[in-house]
């Protein structure tokens, strides 16, 4: 029996890796439904972050994954122009699943639904999952042949 009806979690998913698989299977493991938001390539842009794909492509690449490891599973994405999306404005939203690297963000979040007149959400840490040298795994760090997506050093 999942332990929440709906959860949110977000990410830019350029390059899926084995950090990811952790944050979704947390997601899905807590939840009947989860909300995912795919940063937009645009809001992508201002945080500095250098794409390989476009949203269109992160977003087909997302759902295939999604679909194959978590089939049958109820899901939407949606984009993220911000730091929260729809789980700022879902009133059904329980829980805030996030890595330790984004575990503040809860805080914020919460902040924002009391502004709004919303019950706070519990936030979810999933553990960081570190590369074969002990360094954070990264779509940067794959882009730049560090490692793969299994955290293996190359």
């Amino acid at each position: 029996m999942p332990q929440f009806k709906l959860v949110a979690m977000g990410g830019t998913f350029d390059i899926i890796h084995v950090g990811h698989m952790a944050l979704l299977k947390e997601a899905f493991s807590k939840s009947s439904k989860v909300i995912i938001g795919l940063t937009s390539d645009e809001f992508a842009r201002k945080r500095g972050k250098k794409l390989w794909h476009t949203y269109q492509q992160r977003l087909d690449i997302l759902k295939s994954f999604v679909e194959k490891n978590f089939a049958g599973k109820s899901y939407v994405i949606s984009p993220l122009d911000n730091d929260f999306g729809p789980a700022v404005l879902e009133q059904g939203v329980e829980a805030l699943v996030v890595s330790e690297e984004t575990a503040r963000q809860g805080d914020a979040l919460n902040s924002m639904r009391r502004q709004r007149g919303l019950a706070p959400v519990q936030t979810v840490v999933v553990p960081m999952i570190l590369a074969g040298d002990g360094a954070r795994i990264s779509s940067t760090r794959i882009r730049n042949s560090e490692i793969d997506t299994q955290g293996n050093l190359l």
